[in-house]
C-alpha cells in the first residue's frame, strides 16, 4: 500500500492551541474517497486541517479527471484549501500538451490516475479569520471531462470548528525612564598598619581587596553605553580604640581610598563621593545576634543602649571579657572595611534591532520599556514573544508591570502554573485583576472568572465588561 504525505504550508508561528479542535474517524464522505483522522484545530493565527484520505475505491477514467477539493463554509463565506487531483492517462497528457499544469491552479497536487498513492496524509493551514469560527469544512468532489467541462460534482461534510473562548489579554507598557540610572556596589577589607592611614597596595591582601574595586569600576568604564556619575565610598572602624582615634583613622583611610582611585582613573574630584562610620556598631550588633555567644543577648542589650560609644565598648569588655576576646579575634577585622558604590547612566535603546542584541548578551542594559519595544516585533504566543517578558521579569523581579506581562505571555502558552507565580507579584490593578480572570477561563474556573473580572470591571477598565457579556452569554453568570 502506498501512502502520501503533502505539506501544502510548511511555515507555522507556534502561537499555542487557543481554541477547540474536531476530530473525528474514519467516514465515507464522497463516492470513492473516505476519511480516517479528521482533525481541525486552532494553531495560533492559523486554522490547521489534518486528515488521511484513503483513495483505494477511487477509480478514474483514462479521459476523466477527479478534482477533490476541501471547502470550508460558513453562509456565504467559503474558501478552497488545495485541491488534489488525480488524472487519467489521456487527461493527464491533453493538459500538458495545452501547457495547463492543473485544474485548480498551481497549489493543487497531481497524481497520474495510474501511480496514485492509496493514502495520502492531508495537511493544511489557513490564515485565520472570524467567519471561520462555526464554519463547516466540506469536502467536493468534480469529474472533469474532456472540454474542461465538469461531468459531476459531490459533495460531503467533515465538520465543524468553534472558536474557543480566549479573552484576549492586556499586556500593559511601562512607563520610559527619563534616565536610566544603575550601580554596582560591594564591600572592600583594605588592611593599614596600626594606626596609619596610607594605603600599600601590596600589604596582606590589599591586592585582592583593591582589585574588587577596581574589577568593578572597570566593568562598566570602557562601556560606550555607560557613564559613570559617581564613585560612592564609606570607611569603616571597628570599636576598641577611642571614638575620636577611631575617627580620624575612618576619615583618614577613606581618604586615602579616594585618592588612590582618583591615580588609577584620573576622575575628576567630584565623582568620588566619601562617607565615614568611626564604629561600625551595626556590624558588630549583626554579628553577635547571628552568633552562639554564651550572653548573646546581654551583649545585644548593651549594643543597643544610648551610651557614649567609648563606655559601651568597655562595659562589654570588661563585663564579658571571654566572648570580648573572641569579638576582637573573630568579629573585629571584618568591622574595618570600605562598602562601595558605583552609580551611572545608561542610554537609551528605540531600536528594536539592537535591543534584541542586547537582550541576548547584557539584558541588565534594559528598561521595561525596552523589552516591551522588542516584544512588539514578535508574533504573540510564539517562544521569542514569551522569552522577552520572561527576560524582563527576571531582570525586574518584583516590579508589578514586569511581573503581569509575563504571566500573559504565560497564559497564552497555557504554562497557568507559570502565569500565577507571577501574577502573585503583579499587584493589585485592574489589568492584574483581567488577568486573574483570564487565567480562570483558561482553567475552566468560570466562578472564579466573574470574581476577578467584576473587580476589573469596577476599576474602570473596559475589556472586563466585554468578557463579562460573553460569559453570560454562554451561561457561565
Amino acid at each position: 500500500m502506498r501512502k502520501t504525505t503533502i505539506f501544502v504550508l510548511a511555515t507555522l508561528l507556534g502561537l499555542g492551541s487557543a481554541s477547540e479542535s474536531v476530530a473525528q474517524k474514519t467516514q465515507d464522505v464522497i463516492p470513492g474517497v473516505s476519511v480516517n483522522g479528521f482533525a481541525m484545530t486552532r494553531e495560533g493565527k492559523y486554522l490547521a486541517v489534518e486528515m488521511a484520505v484513503d483513495l483505494t475505491r477511487l477509480d478514474v477514467n483514462s479521459n476523466r479527471a477527479v478534482l477533490l477539493t476541501p471547502r470550508l463554509v460558513n453562509g456565504t463565506d467559503s474558501l478552497d484549501m488545495p485541491a488534489i487531483g488525480i488524472y487519467g492517462r489521456r487527461r493527464y497528457y491533453y493538459y500538458t500538451r495545452n501547457g495547463m499544469e492543473s485544474i485548480s491552479g498551481d497549489k493543487e497536487t497531481i497524481f497520474r490516475a495510474s501511480k496514485k498513492p492509496d493514502n495520502i496524509d492531508y495537511q493544511n493551514r489557513v490564515f485565520f479569520e472570524d467567519w471561520m469560527d462555526g464554519a463547516a469544512l466540506k469536502f467536493h468532489r468534480s469529474d472533469w471531462g474532456c472540454c474542461h467541462e465538469i461531468l459531476a460534482e459531490y459533495e460531503g461534510g467533515l465538520g465543524t470548528y468553534h472558536e474557543e473562548f480566549f479573552p484576549e489579554l492586556v499586556f500593559v507598557r511601562p512607563k520610559a525612564e527619563i534616565m536610566k540610572t544603575r550601580s554596582l556596589s560591594g564591600s572592600a577589607f583594605i588592611d593599614f598598619p596600626v594606626d596609619q592611614t596610607v594605603i600599600y597596595p601590596e600589604y596582606r591582601r590589599n591586592t585582592v581587596e583593591l582589585g574588587k574595586i577596581q574589577a568593578t569600576i572597570d566593568s562598566v568604564r570602557g562601556d560606550n553605553d555607560v557613564t559613570i556619575t559617581s564613585v560612592w565610598l564609606k570607611g569603616f572602624a571597628s570599636p576598641e580604640s577611642p571614638y575620636s582615634h577611631n575617627t580620624d583613622l575612618a576619615v583618614g583611610r577613606t581618604k586615602a581610598l579616594k585618592e588612590h582611585i582618583r591615580r588609577l582613573y584620573d576622575f575628576p574630584e567630584s565623582i568620588i563621593l566619601t562617607e565615614y562610620e568611626p564604629e561600625d556598631w551595626e556590624g558588630l550588633r549583626r554579628y553577635v545576634e547571628n552568633s552562639n555567644l554564651e550572653h548573646r543577648a546581654e551583649i545585644l542589650t548593651l549594643i543597643d543602649t544610648d551610651m557614649d560609644p567609648d563606655a559601651k565598648e568597655l562595659k562589654i569588655k570588661r563585663t564579658y571579657p571571654q566572648e570580648y576576646r573572641f569579638l576582637l579575634q573573630h568579629c573585629y577585622p571584618a568591622l574595618r572595611h570600605t562598602d562601595y558604590r558605583i552609580d551611572y547612566n545608561l542610554r537609551s535603546f528605540n531600536d528594536a534591532e539592537e535591543i534584541k542584541r542586547i537582550m541576548a548578551k547584557q539584558p541588565g542594559k534594559l528598561n521595561l520599556n525596552e523589552f516591551y519595544i522588542v516584544a512588539g516585533t514578535c508574533e504573540p504566543g510564539t517562544v521569542e514573544f514569551t522569552d522577552v517578558f520572561e527576560t524582563a521579569v527576571r531582570m525586574f523581579p518584583d516590579d508589578e508591570i514586569a511581573n503581569l506581562n509575563a504571566a500573559n505571555a504565560a497564559i497564552r502558552q497555557d504554562n497557568f502554573k507559570m502565569a500565577r507565580r507571577y501574577l502573585a507579584k503583579a499587584g493589585g490593578s485592574a489589568e492584574t485583576e483581567y488577568a486573574k480572570g483570564a487565567l480562570a477561563i483558561r482553567e475552566e474556573d468560570y466562578k472564579t472568572a466573574v470574581v476577578h473580572m467584576k473587580k476589573a470591571s469596577q476599576m474602570g477598565l473596559q475589556k472586563a465588561e466585554t468578557i463579562l457579556a460573553e460569559l453570560e452569554k454562554r451561561g457561565h453568570i
